[in-house]
Order: C-alpha cells, then sequence, then structure tokens
C-alpha cells in the first residue's frame, strides 16, 4: 500500500492523480494535503497528516517505493530486481523482468504509470455512474481505489462512486468474511473453552483428570490454533499495518493482547515446565496456559465486528430505500400518440412521458398536459399532496394521485433530485464535525498510553504480585490491551453524523456537511430573506374593488387583456386570476406602455388605464376616494394598481405575494428555541413591516440590496451573534456564504443544492425548525457517545489492571474484557441509530 514514489511539482499530463501518502500508502488530495507537502529536488511528496510528513522528513530512505512496471512494493534498500537511475531519478524493481521492460519503453512507464497503458489507447472506462473508491467511515480523507482495511484506524473501507449514485449494494463482502470466520471458529472456541473450564467440574470429571495435563493442553492447542491464527489473522495484520505505518488503533491492542495470550500458551505447550522462571509456574510447578482466554478474545472481537458491520449497513438502509423508490420503467408516449412501457435507463432528457394515478413519477420534468396532485413526501418530508398543472415541476419517485399528466423529462439517471439527495447525504456523513477534533486529539495519544499502561500493569504484578507472579502479570497486562481499544470512542462522532445526515434526508434537510450541522445547533440568529423564503414568490391578485360604474367581472377581463401585452411581474397575477374566474381576456388595440406609472389601451372598443395615481393625473381622470383606499392596502403589504375604464375611476386590482403556509407558526417556535428572527428584503419597507407582523417578526431590514446583505450577516456577527441566513440560494449567495450556516430555500428539482451548507427540499420555514432540531439532536448523540466512550475506558482500563484485586480478590479476565471492548462499540452504534426515530416535527 505505500507508495513512496514522487509526485513532479508540475505533473505531466496522464500522470496518475491523486498521489499517495509515501509514509502510510493512503491517496491524497494534492490541492489539500492535510499534512503538507516536501519538496525533494524536482519532485514533492503529499502527506495525509503532519504525522506521516515528520516521519518521512526523518526517515526518508527507510520508505517502500513502487515498482514502476507492476506497481507491486518494493525495498528500495534490497530491491530484488535491481535499481536504475533514469531522468534523475532512481526506480526500484521487483523483479528483473520488470527491470527489462522498464529499460526497452522507460516513457511507456512514466506516463502511464503500472500496467503502461499504450499512449494511443482510450482511457479505462469508469464502472456506470462513475468511479468506485473505498472510503473509512471514521477517517474521511482515507480513499483508496480497492477494499482494504484502513491504514489509520484498521476498519473495513465502504464503496463510494465520485461522479455518480452512491454504491448502496446489499451484500457487504468484509461481513460475509467476518461473518464465515466467526461461525466457523465457534465451535472450536467452545470446546477449548470447556476445556478449560472443566477443573471447576466435580472432581473425577475434569479433562485434566480424565486425558491428562499434556494431552489437555496439546488439544487446547489444536483447537485454539485455527480460531486464532485463521479467524483472527486478519486483526493481526492490520495489527502489523498500524505498526509499520504508526497510526497505532484498536486492532494494534487486540493484536498484541491476543499474540501475547497465545503465544505463551503455545511455547508453555511445547517447552517443558523447566524452561520457563519460577514466576510464571503454578504451585505444582505446571506453567498456566490461555489458549481458551485468546481463542474466545478472537471470537468476541469477531462477533464484535458482525455486530457493527451490521449496525453501519443499518445507516444506509435508509439512502438504500431513498434509491428504491425511484421506478423501473415509465410509460413513454410516441411522437405519433403511441405509447409503451420502457426500462428507466432507457429515457433520455426531452421524452414525453405520462403518468397514470396512482404510479410513480419515473424522473424529473416539466408539465405539459393534464393535471394531479402528487405526494412529495419522500423527498420533501410534507405530507400534502401538491396540485401540478402545465408548466409545473415534478420531481422522480414522487408519488401521483387520482388524475393523470403527460411531462417532459428534463433529468434523468445521476441527475434527478433524488440521485442528488442521495449523493450529497452519503458525502455529508463521511464529513467531519468541529467536535471531532476532540476525538482525534485523545486518539492520537490514547493507544500509546495504554500500551504504557500494560507495561506497568505487568510491571507492578510481576514485582507486588501473588505467586505465579508473572503468569498473573501477563493475563492483567493483556486485560488492559483488550478492553481499551479505541474503537467506541472512534465510532462516537462519525456513526451519530451518518445517522442525522440520513435522518435529514428524510425530513426534507440535506445538510452539506457535519460542520453546517452542528453550527447550526449552536445558531442564536436567523436572517430571513422575504420573498420565496416568508412568502411564496408568486404574487396573487387578493382584491378587486370596483366603482360601481364596472362590474368587478368585467373590470378584472379588461385589466387582463392589457396585462396580456405587459412585461409587468404583476401582470402574471391578473391573467392567473382571469383564468381561474373563466373570464378569457380579449385583445387590446392602440396598447401603450407609460413607464413608472402604467399601461393604456383599447379593449372591446374601450378606453382602458391601469396604473398609479400619476398615470390617472397624466389622463385627467379623478381617483376620488380609489386613491386613500390604494394607501390603505399598500399599507397592508399589498401592490395596488388603479382602473379607468372610459375617461372614468372604475376600481382598482390589489396584488400580494402571500405569506407561506405555516410560516408564523414557524416563525414562533424558533422564537421560544432561543432564536432572534430578522427579515432582510430588498421591498419597500412598508411591505415588508406588514409582512413581518402577520408573521409576528419584530426585527425588519428592509430597501436591502442583494449584494449587501452580506454586509448585513457580517455588521450581526460582529455584534458577537451566530448568525444563519436563509435564503433562495441564488440570489442571497454572498449571504449565504458569509453566515454561520447558510441554509438554501427551494422546492422540487429547483432547489439550489450546492449553494449552502444546508438546503431544504420544501422551501418553508418550518423546514428551518426540522433542521435545528435535528442539529441539537444530532449534536447531544454525540455529547452522549463521546462521554460513554471517554467513562468506559476510565473506569475499564484501572479495573482490568487488578484496581479491585486488593479489596475484593477480583481480576477481570481478558475474555470478559473482550466482551466488554466489543459491546462497547456496539453500544455507541445503538444509541446512534436511536437518531432515525428522532422527532423533527
Amino acid at each position: 500500500m505505500t507508495d513512496p514514489s514522487p509526485q513532479p511539482a508540475a505533473p505531466a499530463a496522464g500522470q496518475p492523480v491523486p498521489p499517495r501518502d509515501p509514509v502510510c500508502g493512503m491517496l491524497v488530495d494534492p490541492e489539500h494535503p492535510q499534512g503538507g507537502t516536501v519538496e525533494r529536488g524536482r519532485y514533492r511528496y503529499h502527506f495525509c497528516s503532519a504525522r506521516c510528513r515528520q516521519a518521512f522528513e526523518a526517515e526518508p530512505e527507510r520508505w517502500f517505493a513502487l515498482d514502476p512496471v507492476c506497481g507491486m512494493e518494493v525495498n528500495p534498500k534490497a530491491p530484488k530486481g535491481g535499481s536504475l537511475e533514469h531522468g534523475g531519478r532512481t526506480f526500484h524493481f521487483c523483479s528483473m523482468k520488470c527491470l527489462a521492460k522498464f529499460q526497452a519503453e522507460p516513457e511507456r512507464y512514466l506516463l502511464h504509470g503500472p500496467g503502461g497503458m499504450p499512449k494511443d489507447a482510450p482511457p479505462p472506462a469508469p464502472p456506470p455512474g462513475g468511479q468506485v473508491v473505498w472510503v473509512c467511515p471514521m477517517d474521511p480523507e482515507v480513499r483508496e481505489p480497492e477494499p482494504v482495511p484502513c491504514p489509520i484506524c484498521g476498519m473495513a473501507l465502504e464503496p463510494l462512486v465520485v461522479g455518480g449514485m452512491p454504491s448502496l449494494g446489499e451484500k457487504n463482502p468484509e461481513l460475509e468474511r467476518m461473518s464465515r470466520r466467526f461461525w466457523l471458529g465457534l465451535a472450536p472456541a467452545a470446546l477449548v473453552l470447556a476445556l478449560a473450564m472443566s477443573h471447576w467440574l466435580p472432581a473425577g470429571w475434569s479433562a485434566d483428570h480424565l486425558l491428562g495435563p499434556r494431552v489437555n493442553a496439546w488439544l487446547q492447542l489444536a483447537l485454539s490454533a485455527p480460531v486464532v491464527l485463521w479467524g483472527g489473522w486478519p486483526f493481526f495484520e492490520r495489527a502489523w499495518l498500524s505498526l509499520r505505518t504508526r497510526h497505532f488503533n484498536m486492532f494494534t491492542l487486540i493484536g498484541l493482547g491476543t499474540a501475547a495470550a497465545f503465544g505463551e500458551s503455545a511455547l508453555a505447550t511445547l517447552l517443558p515446565a523447566s524452561a520457563f522462571p519460577e514466576a510464571f509456574r503454578g504451585a505444582h510447578g505446571a506453567v498456566p496456559i490461555y489458549f481458551e482466554s485468546a481463542a474466545v478474545i478472537v471470537e468476541l472481537v469477531l462477533l464484535g465486528q458482525v455486530l457493527e458491520l451490521r449496525a453501519r449497513g443499518r445507516v444506509s438502509g435508509a439512502l438504500q430505500a431513498l434509491l428504491g423508490l425511484a421506478p423501473k420503467t415509465a410509460r413513454r408516449v410516441a411522437p405519433g400518440g403511441g405509447e409503451a412501457d420502457v426500462a428507466i435507463e432507457e429515457v433520455t432528457p426531452g421524452d414525453l412521458l405520462r403518468v397514470r394515478p396512482g404510479e410513480k413519477v419515473p424522473v424529473d420534468g416539466t408539465v405539459v398536459s393534464g393535471g394531479s396532485a402528487v405526494d412529495e413526501s419522500m423527498v420533501t418530508g410534507e405530507s400534502v399532496p401538491v396540485e401540478k398543472g402545465p408548466g409545473d415541476r415534478v420531481t422522480g419517485a414522487t408519488i401521483n394521485g387520482t388524475g393523470s399528466f403527460v411531462f417532459r423529462a428534463e433529468r434523468v439517471g445521476k441527475d434527478t433530485l433524488l440521485a442528488q439527495i442521495v449523493r450529497m447525504v452519503a458525502e455529508a456523513q463521511r464529513s467531519r464535525a468541529p467536535i471531532q477534533r476532540l476525538a482525534d486529539t485523545v486518539a492520537a495519544w490514547f493507544v500509546p498510553a495504554v500500551v504504557a499502561s500494560a507495561a506497568l500493569t505487568f510491571a507492578a504484578w510481576a514485582l507486588l504480585g501473588p505467586e505465579p507472579r508473572l503468569a498473573h502479570a501477563l493475563m492483567n497486562a493483556v486485560a488492559v490491551l483488550i478492553i481499551a481499544c479505541p474503537c467506541a470512542l472512534g465510532l462516537a462522532t462519525p456513526m451519530a453524523i451518518m445517522v442525522g445526515t440520513t435522518r435529514g434526508a428524510q425530513a426534507g434537510v440535506l445538510v452539506k456537511n457535519a460542520e453546517a450541522l452542528e453550527r447550526l445547533a449552536r445558531v442564536d440568529t436567523l436572517l430571513v430573506d422575504k420573498t420565496g423564503t416568508l412568502t411564496l414568490g408568486k404574487p396573487r391578485l387578493a382584491r378587486v374593488e370596483a366603482t360601481g360604474a364596472v362590474p368587478e367581472a368585467e373590470l378584472l377581463r379588461l385589466a387582463a387583456a392589457l396585462e396580456r401585452a405587459s412585461e409587468h411581474p404583476l401582470a402574471a397575477a391578473v391573467l392567473a386570476a382571469s383564468r381561474e374566474r373563466g373570464l378569457p381576456p380579449a385583445e387590446a388595440r392602440a396598447f401603450r406602455s407609460v413607464p413608472g406609472k402604467g399601461v393604456a389601451g383599447e379593449v372591446d372598443g374601450r378606453a382602458v388605464a391601469l396604473g398609479n395615481a400619476a398615470l390617472l393625473a397624466e389622463l385627467g381622470i379623478p381617483a376620488g376616494d380609489l386613491a386613500a383606499r390604494a394607501d390603505a392596502l399598500a399599507a397592508g403589504g399589498a401592490t395596488v394598481v388603479l382602473a379607468a375604464v372610459d375617461g372614468a375611476a372604475a376600481g382598482l386590482l390589489a396584488v400580494a405575494d402571500p405569506v407561506k403556509p405555516g410560516a408564523p407558526a414557524a416563525v414562533k417556535a424558533l422564537q421560544a428555541g432561543g432564536v432572534r428572527v430578522v427579515m432582510v428584503t430588498g421591498d419597500r419597507r412598508a411591505t415588508a413591516l406588514a409582512v413581518a407582523k402577520e408573521l409576528g417578526i419584530d426585527e425588519v431590514e428592509a430597501e436591502v440590496l442583494p449584494g449587501d446583505k452580506a454586509a448585513v450577516v457580517a455588521r450581526h456577527q460582529g455584534a458577537g451573534q451566530r448568525v444563519a441566513m436563509a435564503g433562495d440560494g441564488v440570489n442571497d449567495a454572498p449571504a449565504l456564504a458569509a453566515a454561520d450556516v447558510g441554509i438554501a430555500m427551494g422546492t422540487g428539482a429547483d432547489v439550489a443544492i450546492e449553494s449552502a451548507g444546508l438546503t431544504l427540499l420544501h422551501g418553508d420555514l418550518a423546514g428551518i425548525v426540522r433542521a435545528r432540531r435535528l442539529s441539537r439532536a444530532t449534536l447531544r448523540n454525540i455529547r452522549q457517545n463521546l462521554f460513554w466512550a471517554f467513562a468506559y475506558n476510565m473506569v475499564g482500563v484501572p479495573v482490568a489492571a487488578g484496581a479491585l484485586y486488593p479489596f475484593s480478590g477480583i481480576l477481570l479476565s481478558p475474555m470478559i474484557a473482550s466482551a466488554a471492548m466489543s459491546f462497547s462499540s456496539v453500544t455507541v452504534i445503538a444509541n446512534a441509530l436511536r437518531l432515525k426515530r428522532a422527532r423533527l416535527g
């Protein structure tokens, strides 16, 4: 896995990227290496951590190189195939055959790396949906091209597809391997335990009495050897890797403890008792053997791994369920009008697809005909169906109601909203929260401290303990090594983040990274844009008032005829209201627009004008009482248009942007939770104050240009406030980026997923309430996990070292220590899984 092959300071085209850390072999992002870089001559080395960089700087010649032909590891001090200087650089080879290939075509391997793909050959095609990399749930910076153990923590890596859909296969090969080793080793381990514990049986029934001590010892060795050496082989491999790379982890302690117990027992069986010091021998001169401890420790650790892998698999269960929501077929409408069911993979952008009652929408698109109510709860978390008609967007995997419609496919495959949700959640699960730094700091020193504690335990029992002193010293030191495995500490934060982000996706809250989720829990000030966030962002005709000379319906019909030719934002609201009331607009003639005042024209032979009081004054038409009525409606937040017909004031039309349903309750809930809500909008102050009054918001900053919203965020931060900014994710992008937490609001496939730390799929303020409850629940869960992980080790290590022995004569068996260690990790995972049931609504 290690690869000291240097990367040129300016890599040539085609050079493999990303480079590997030369010490631990991890893939490193060359643009953001966490451990920095070191330049030696013409080459630059990238490091995953400061520890690896320091190790490299201290002894650069000790790390392995890669054979440039086959990619195998080579010891640069003793390369089996020799070394070769080329272009000012030394290459090492695993065999003479590789050396000969390199000598014949050096540029082929320098350009394309191991394997030597021909220069004119096309690059290998990535797997469907993207390139598979393997990542660690505890150390997200670990990214490997194949499923190898994590070089930092030793855990099994999980597949992730880059540039496509996450890989969420049903089968976990690591779980299958661990399960097979556990079940095949269970019976031999149980027999070893029975043989070892038989001395508790009535006199004459013990294995030593029936078989003899020597036969009993040899039988235990024969039964435990496969369990320890085959069943526990992955642990020894990972322990050796941790020692070689100096990334000490739980497998370091498991490997040392199990090897000590099994090794001492094997020597005691193979060698005569006289070969051991007196302090190792019991009352009858025999050396104690601990085959049952070694075998049962391996089985318990295997059991812990199986339970842990299954629990980790449950974390991705919600994502698998989301992926399973997508239908497998779609009904495509042919240009000639024929219809046929096709596989979802055959759908391309531009296809017309029909959705019948009760069916799932196959992909994202826009309705072109028909209409229905669509249940979007699986992607937005909202249970109320949404009415869809021509021009409305529909989202793949949502469920159609009783109507039928035809829509045009726009986003398919990995570009659908569902795919983006799953991909974003999968990436967020592997991000680090700031609180993780505490666990990282402790973990860096934890294993060396445990090894030192085990050494002190051994020394104390060897010098002060009862006979046989060395046997007691060995077993208590092994118990300390086993019980203190730091897996629970390492899992505390990542597991909570993985479950929390998945739970958020189910509730329509997409978390971009763990840092945003943690920061949201500490936010005390929320800045909210008005249009599209607090209000629907779609103006609607609120009132039509006629003076009596012209009926209201006729006034609306005449106004709609003029607005057909207008590009004013309010025109759409007037036209929509006319259609809803069954009033088809007539054709307008002699249309003219008066900038800043309104429009005028002729409809059905009648002179019609729509605009403000200034337009009527210009036309010489007295507004009368309409002017005062217009001012009153404007004070309530509406935009008012005066209407004149045949040279006389005929009435007014009031257009308003309605407040989103549930927004007042959401504001109240946020304020009750200690969040100060401030409206920040570019609208007129009178309109903003009217909306704020309706919502119960006390603070308003109005007439703020989009470019100035970031300055508003900075001002509040300068006052010591922790600020979240909620906006549409596009116009408010500078403010979203400047805030401690940016929250993008959106609906359906229009959501700007990449524009902020959090994205609310349904786009209403209630989503912020859910997001904040989720962040608080996740942070609380992380603190609980860290507390129990720390408390477990603070209690377990002294007990394993024998702290209770002087008072009660109790010693902790390594087997019990192993069980406690395994189930501590499972306990942390089980606590994290409680987030799946967190109540956010």
